[in-house]
C-alpha cells in the first residue's frame, strides 16, 4: 500500500481572495459594501499579508469581478512576501502566450507565483471532457517545455504543431517554472494531474473518502514515476468556544432562502461533478446541523458553488482537525470564511501561530521522482 503521509510536517497556509465576487456577512445575499471591486481585492490581500499568510487564491470565474492574471501584475506592485495562487483555464489564452504571461507574472513577483490549472468548459460552452482533459495537458506540456527547456517543440491533437524559441518564456523559478496546483475528482482529471501537476486539491469529504483519494493519486503519480503533494480547499469558523462557532455557522446562514435567489446557481462551476459530490454527501450524512462528521459541517454548500464545507469549533477543535490532516498527508490549505478579512483575522489570531508552515514552492517545491 502506498504511504501518502508527508515525511516533513509542515503545510503552506493559504487564504481566498474575492475576485469572482461573493464576500458577505450573510451566505445567500450580495453584499454592496464588500463587492469584488479592485480595491476590495486589494484590501483583502494586503491584510491578508499583514497577517502572515503564506500564499492566496485568486480564483477566476466568468462573473462580475476581477480576472486573475491582470489583477495579479497589480499586486505584484503592491505586495512583498505572499505568494500568489493565480487560477488559469487552459484554452483561453494561447498556450505560448499564457507560457509568457505567466513567466513575466514571475518576475514581477520576484518569484513568489503559483498557478491553479482550471480544467472546466471554456465561459459559454459546453464542451466533451475529453477534449477539456486532452487541451489540458497539452497546454500544461506547452507551459513545462517553455520553462524548462530551450525550444517549444509541441505535436498536439487540440494545438497545431510548434516550434519556438523559449527565451522570450523564462521564468524566475527556473527549476520547472511555478509549482501547478490542479483539482477535480473526474479520471481524466485525476489522470492530467498525476501526470504533470504539483499540489493535488481537494474539496471537503470525510476523513476516510479523503484518504482514499490521496492513496489513489499518489498511485497514479507512482506510475509515471512521480510524486505529488496534497492540498485542501476548505473554510473555516473558528471562535473561543465550540458554541460560539456554531452559533455563527447559523448566523451566515440565517438570511439563506433555499427558494429565492442563490448566488450558487451563477457560478460557472455550479453543475460541475466536484460540487455535485458534495451536494450528495451533505444529502446523504449530514446531521440535523449540517455536519457530516465532527467539526466538518457542509451547510455553505448550500448557498455557495466551489468549495462547500467547513471546520468549525474552538481554537483546539479546528487545530486538531487540522492536525489531522497534516497527519494524512495534506502540506497546502486554502481557507477562507465569511466575510473574508475578518474571518481572516480570527484565523490568524487563534489559530495560525500554531502551525508548522512553509511555502512549498520555496521550501522544498517539486517532490524527487520516485526510485
Amino acid at each position: 500500500m502506498i504511504d501518502v503521509r508527508t515525511p516533513d510536517r509542515f503545510c503552506e497556509v493559504a487564504w481566498f481572495d474575492d475576485l469572482c465576487g461573493g464576500d458577505t456577512c450573510f451566505l445567500g445575499e450580495v453584499d454592496p459594501d464588500r463587492r469584488s471591486s479592485f480595491s476590495h481585492c486589494k484590501d483583502i490581500l494586503q491584510h491578508v499579508e499583514a497577517m502572515g499568510y503564506d500564499n492566496i487564491l485568486l480564483p477566476t470565474s466568468y462573473m462580475d469581478g476581477q480576472e486573475t492574471i491582470p489583477f495579479a501584475a497589480a499586486a505584484a506592485m503592491l505586495t512583498h512576501h505572499i505568494n500568489l495562487l493565480v487560477a488559469v483555464r487552459t484554452g483561453e489564452i494561447h498556450p505560448p502566450m499564457l507560457a509568457r504571461h505567466l513567466a513575466t507574472l514571475d518576475h514581477l513577483l520576484n518569484g513568489r507565483l503559483t498557478v491553479n490549472i482550471i480544467n472546466s468548459d471554456l465561459p459559454g460552452l459546453r464542451e466533451d471532457p475529453n477534449l477539456r482533459y486532452q487541451r489540458c495537458e497539452e497546454v500544461i506540456r506547452i507551459l513545462r517545455q517553455a520553462w524548462t527547456d530551450a525550444r517549444i517543440e509541441h505535436k498536439g491533437q487540440v494545438y497545431p504543431d510548434f516550434s519556438l524559441d523559449a527565451t522570450p518564456v523564462r521564468p524566475l523559478q527556473v527549476n520547472g517554472g511555478p509549482l501547478l496546483y490542479f483539482g477535480g475528482i473526474s479520471d481524466g482529471s485525476r489522470e492530467v494531474a498525476a501526470r504533470h501537476c504539483d499540489v493535488f486539491l481537494m474539496w471537503p469529504e470525510p476523513e476516510q473518502q479523503i484518504e482514499d483519494t490521496m492513496r489513489d493519486m499518489s498511485a497514479r503519480a507512482a506510475r509515471f514515476n512521480r510524486r505529488i503533494d496534497f492540498g485542501l480547499r476548505i473554510h473555516v469558523i473558528v471562535r473561543e468556544t465550540e458554541a460560539e462557532a456554531r452559533a455563527y455557522a447559523r448566523h451566515i446562514m440565517s438570511r439563506f432562502n433555499p427558494y429565492g435567489f442563490n448566488l450558487k446557481h451563477l457560478a460557472q462551476d455550479a453543475q460541475s461533478a466536484g460540487v455535485l459530490r458534495q451536494d450528495r454527501l451533505r444529502e446523504q450524512l449530514s446531521d440535523a446541523e449540517g455536519f457530516i462528521e465532527p467539526h466538518l459541517w457542509m451547510g455553505i454548500g448550500r448557498a455557495r458553488s466551489g468549495c462547500g464545507g467547513a471546520i468549525v469549533g474552538d481554537p483546539g477543535q479546528v487545530l486538531a482537525k487540522i492536525e489531522r490532516y497534516i497527519e494524512m498527508g495534506v502540506r497546502a490549505f486554502i481557507f477562507s470564511g465569511y466575510p473574508l478579512i475578518e474571518e481572516a483575522a480570527c484565523f490568524a489570531r487563534h489559530v495560525l501561530p500554531a502551525l508548522p508552515r512553509c511555502r512549498l514552492n520555496v521550501v522544498q517545491g517539486r517532490l524527487p521522482a520516485i526510485g
